[in-house]
């Protein structure tokens, strides 16, 4: 079913090139509903060739759908970049002209490259009716954080006054991962979270045994105190520090398009009290939310990073808005580093999640068993 998706998915190219040379297609109430229309006549496509063996989970037809619009945002990207040309330029003009920000263009890049690929994994997972949901938290995580930002950037910033009816549609995008995020949360883990004797033991050792616990616990108190600088920043605030951050580090958080600076307060307002959780959750055993959140954090901080750093660097960004060369480099290692912080610490925790289970103790025991018992609990037998 994948390749059937992937395959059709490009028929986008042909809706958006006969858009493209058609000028009564191209009204912007008209965009809005050929839009409309080509979701519906997506969704009833992969509904009647479905019929027959209908797919248990519905979120099927999300990823389906998306996919679709996934070649429209990589092209849209590809188009404002000059790579191609002849499908986009009616969409820039009378659709949506905020795509063609630097912060956009990366966005577009990060939807029609990764989450292209994360739609056709769980759609491959489906129809073989395996479970998803790390890919699906990070999807959830990444594409959440994606239509947030993108929809308050662009009212929020200098374009809010070429709003078009198209824009109405993200709205769709923004409810989509939502409900998605919602569905898995709530659905019953692939595995039980009850450990035994090896929980037990992991649990019992001082902080001062786990030596990446640590180094964790040091990029996480230095992601919080950078995410505090970068949102006094976007905040105006007179301290020192921030102006001196501003001027001589990363003058693009204050680029009238809008988005560096929503994108700030997005990780000062959400982004901070999480990574406040993940140093409760390094701390104190059997948290067994970070199984979950830890990868739905990760895929948020990854896509914004990825548009953020890359819009800075992009030659669409005018040049008081770049990086200053003295400081080229610390500002990339650090923004580098943020990134890698939540995706490291999910890692961690789903690579060795004893720390992160409740333990059942055995009837009567008093401390640790004499013996070592197999994690029944927590693997397969």
């Amino acid at each position: 079913m994948e390749t059937l998706v992937f395959i059709f998915s490009f028929s986008a190219l042909g809706i958006l090139y006969a858009m493209n040379t058609n000028p009564v297609l191209q009204e912007p109430y008209v965009i809005l509903q050929v839009g409309v229309a080509v979701l519906v006549v997506v969704f009833l496509f992969y509904f009647l060739i479905t019929r027959g063996n209908p797919p248990k989970d519905l979120l099927f037809f999300v990823f389906a759908e998306f996919s679709f619009t996934c070649i429209i945002d990589l092209v849209s990207a590809l188009e404002y970049d000059g790579l191609i040309s002849g499908f986009m330029e009616f969409y820039q003009k009378t659709g949506e002209p905020y795509l063609g920000t630097p912060y956009a263009i990366m966005m577009c890049y990060w939807d029609g490259i990764a989450h292209f690929i994360m739609y056709l994994v769980m759609i491959s997972r489906i129809t073989d009716r395996k479970a998803y949901r790390t890919v699906g938290l990070f999807w959830a995580g990444s594409l959440t954080a994606n239509m947030s930002v993108f929809i308050s950037g662009i009212v929020a910033g200098k374009y809010a006054s070429e709003i078009h009816p198209a824009f109405w549609l993200n709205f769709l995008f923004l409810l989509m991962p939502i409900i998605g995020a919602v569905t898995i949360f709530t659905r019953p883990k692939d595995r039980p979270l009850i450990g035994g004797y090896n929980a037990m033991m992991v649990q019992t050792m001082k902080l001062i045994w786990r030596p990446k616990d640590m180094i964790l616990l040091v990029l996480l108190f230095a992601a919080m105190a950078f995410t505090i600088l970068r949102g006094l920043v976007a905040l105006d605030s007179p301290l020192e520090a921030c102006s001196i951050y501003l001027k001589h580090y990363e003058p693009y958080l204050k680029d009238p398009v809008g988005y560096p600076r929503v994108m700030m307060l997005h990780l000062f307002f959400y982004g901070l009290p999480l990574l406040g959780a993940c140093v409760y959750g390094l701390l104190k055993p059997g948290c067994t939310w970070m199984l979950d959140w830890t990868v739905f954090f990760a895929g948020a901080v990854i896509q914004c990073q990825w548009a953020h750093i890359g819009g800075s660097l992009h030659p669409r960004t005018t040049a008081p808005f770049h990086i200053p060369n003295d400081a080229f480099w610390i500002v990339l290692i650090f923004n580098l580093l943020y990134t890698a912080t939540p995706v490291l610490v999910a890692l961690r925790v789903h690579s060795n999640p004893y720390f992160f289970l409740k333990i059942a103790p055995f009837p009567g025991q008093t401390g640790l068993p004499n013996s070592e018992e197999k994690d029944t609990k927590y693997k397969d037998k």
